[in-house]
């Protein structure tokens, strides 16, 4: 018999990287909350690779941090291991990366959950979902029936959860738990799209049978950079990652067997993720290439297990092996978890707001791989987005909404909802227009203030945060006023780092930006520098070297922003928009943009369109 368990503001169903970002996001705002996980033990968990950052990932967990979200935090007090990868590039795609110990980052998540006031943590399945009123209800495989003002779907990988190894295919989660089995029947009934994606997972194996030897090592960075800008004392290196290489022999057993795949096979129906294929997929599409890298990486620092990262795969278990057995140092590596695939229900984020709200289901917000992303950044990203939200109706405050400008998160979200994905979409540097604005290393001066105006930052760290840009104004002053004489000792200085010598004095401003010099190449020469933090250096010499592009993106951003404050109503009737061709007409009522600027990027609607609209809203 259905029993009424209590009622809620929000309710978040799942409690992975989206869950837990939602949960915390609503309750500390002030609405009292509920997270709904099918296993407790798997709050937090990463499945796949336990590392938290990576290429344009970093950038995310930083602006997560900068708007008052958990995971950076989280993967701060986690880590083993960090690096900032493309270090031989530019400062806009410089991305901070660590391995994570993920037994200790599920402990230190599921702890903040069960510390986080108005927030109640709770192991159950949520099979039914539908709307009472003003009110969405939400019913447990035990029959108990909660209501909330608003609802969040965070299952992950869960939904209609198959597991895939060679010709076997059964029921599941990842990492062996329950699937959510009910729910995608209770979302069908809400005519909400679903469809099926695909992604995997490699193999575990046991440390003392891989010959590291053989290996080449990564260490990590001399300096770590925390993830958060709240972390006072970075984290220590404690261990070493590996990396070693398939061979022509690996390529043979895996083509030998691929028609023992199911992604070749026909058994697997979902589509995968293009950024992040499977060794067999990477042997097939990339049949030229003599050799695929692969990375040997630490669980944790109390398990011998080991992650083999760029080996997921969907082969049989006796193929697998064998193919492993190929590589160097892995000769006689002994599997301790078989790589899988793992294919899921998720939703076409057409269907959804900027906010993740569903434009059709007011109060039922979508985030993570749910909406059709990958990789546990992204879903973290969206969890607070949409968790925000939800509080902000559960309160009936305005929505909170990052436009492309703005961070990452805005890109990530804009392109969901406005572009849509046809395969788990995976955040790049590439996908934004304005990524030498949008670096990581000024997250906290792009989005901290919306966090504090949010209340999820607090006065003490937005106060430390207007210190840190007194302090970078200082500096630029500093050094646009500080003269450098001519002298042999900086002269072959410059002329060892290939750059013109001194003939008369130069503006230490003026010698920063020479691409050649750094702060660092500079330092005995700037005898009365002041003793500042190396993130108001950072900052000080990437506006000096780069004012000129900075200058021509603001410029940019005014002008999309110019059309982003035009708002669409939302009642409005695109078919009585004379003008309108039939295709935009079509797109724009299933997309419903928000502003001008959002239904310029939807694919269909040309320029000309937005002209109409334009003179249509002007009228």
């Amino acid at each position: 018999m259905e029993f009424y368990a209590d009622s809620f503001d929000t309710a978040v169903i799942g409690a992975g990287h989206a869950g837990i970002e939602a949960a915390l996001a609503s309750a500390r705002l002030g609405c009292k909350t509920v997270i709904f996980t099918i296993n407790m033990d798997s709050v937090g968990n990463m499945p796949c690779n336990p590392s938290i950052g990576g290429t344009s990932k970093g950038h995310l967990v930083r602006e997560l941090d900068a708007l008052g979200g958990e995971m950076g935090i989280a993967a701060d007090h986690t880590s083993i291991q960090s690096r900032i990868l493309n270090r031989g590039k530019g400062p806009a795609v410089y991305s901070l990366r660590a391995q994570i110990d993920r037994r200790e980052y599920g402990k230190y998540m599921k702890h903040t959950l069960e510390k986080t006031e108005g927030l109640q943590l709770k192991q159950s399945e949520i099979v039914d979902l539908y709307k009472d009123g003003d009110e969405w209800v939400l019913k447990t495989k035990l029959d108990a029936v909660y209501r909330a003002k608003c609802v969040v779907l965070a299952t992950g990988t869960f939904l209609n959860g198959k597991i895939y190894v060679g010709d076997k295919c059964y029921s599941s989660g990842p990492d062996g738990v329950f699937p959510a089995i009910g729910l995608s029947d209770a979302l069908l009934k809400l005519n909400i799209p679903l469809r099926r994606f695909k992604t995997g997972t490699p193999s575990r194996v046991n440390r003392r049978s891989v010959d590291i030897d053989k290996m080449e090592i990564q260490k990590g960075d001399e300096k770590v950079t925390p993830f958060s800008f709240s972390t006072e004392i970075p984290p220590e290196n404690k261990a070493v990652c590996y990396m070693t290489y398939t061979n022509e022999d690996t390529k043979k057993i895996i083509l030998d067997n691929i028609s023992r795949s199911p992604l070749y096979s026909g058994m697997i129906e979902g589509v995968g993720p293009r950024y992040c294929p499977s060794i067999e997929d990477k042997i097939v599409r990339f049949s030229e290439k003599q050799r695929h890298q692969l990375f040997v990486e630490p669980c944790g620092l109390d398990t011998e297990e080991m992650y083999l990262q760029g080996m997921s795969s969907s082969l049989p278990e006796d193929v697998q092996l064998a193919f492993l057995r190929t590589i160097k140092g892995l000769e006689h590596v002994e599997v301790m978890r078989n790589a899988y695939a793992i294919e899921y229900d998720c939703v076409d984020p057409l269907a959804l707001r900027p906010t993740l709200e569903f434009i059709s289901l007011p109060g039922l917000y979508g985030a993570g791989q749910f909406n059709g992303s990958s990789g546990y950044e992204e879903a973290a990203a969206q969890g607070f987005v949409a968790g925000v939200n939800a509080a902000l109706k559960a309160q009936g405050k305005e929505p909170f909404i990052l436009d492309r400008a703005s961070s990452y998160i805005g890109t990530l979200i804009d392109d969901l909802v406005t572009k849509g994905c046809n395969e788990p979409y995976r955040m790049m540097t590439s996908r934004s227009e304005y990524r030498l604005l949008l670096r990581q290393d000024n997250a906290d001066i792009r989005l901290s203030g919306m966090g504090h105006e949010l209340g999820l930052i607090s006065d003490e760290r937005y106060e430390k945060l207007q210190t840190k840009l007194k302090l970078i104004d200082e500096e630029k002053q500093r050094v646009e006023k500080k003269v450098i004489a001519p002298s042999d000792n900086i002269n072959s200085v410059l002329i060892e780092h290939g750059t013109a010598p001194l003939t008369t004095g130069v503006k230490l401003a003026d010698l920063i930006r020479r691409p050649q010099l750094s702060y660092e190449i500079l330092t005995p020469f700037d005898i009365d520098r002041p003793d500042l933090p190396d993130d108001v250096f950072e900052q000080v010499e990437i506006d000096l070297k780069y004012a000129g592009y900075i200058k021509r993106q603001i410029a940019q951003v005014a002008e999309m922003r110019r059309l982003e404050v035009k708002i669409i109503p939302e009642n409005i009737d695109y078919n009585s928009v004379v003008g309108l061709r039939l295709e935009a007409r079509e797109k724009l009522n299933k997309i419903r943009p928000h502003s001008i600027g959002q239904a310029s990027r939807i694919s269909g609607v040309s320029p000309a369109d937005i002209s109409v609209l334009l003179i249509y809203l002007k009228k």
